[in-house]
């Protein structure tokens, strides 16, 4: 499980833009985004940590491992 903080993740929107960059990256992951936390939560199948960070950057967001 990898998990990070994206306090500027504050909408279902932004929860939808953070998932679908991080399926972009690992089709195969479990994601669960917590909006009440602004917390994500990945179970990854192929991807690293990095690659992960590297997704939510991209699209966006600024991630803070938890």
């Amino acid at each position: 499980m990898i998990a990070f903080q994206v306090s500027d993740m504050t909408c279902a929107r932004c929860a939808g833009a953070v998932t679908k960059a991080l399926k972009a990256v690992d089709h195969a992951a479990l994601v669960r985004v917590d909006l009440g936390t602004f917390t994500v939560e990945i179970e990854p199948s192929s991807a690293t940590a990095r690659q992960l960070s590297d997704a939510i950057k991209q699209a966006g967001y600024a991630p803070v491992a938890a």
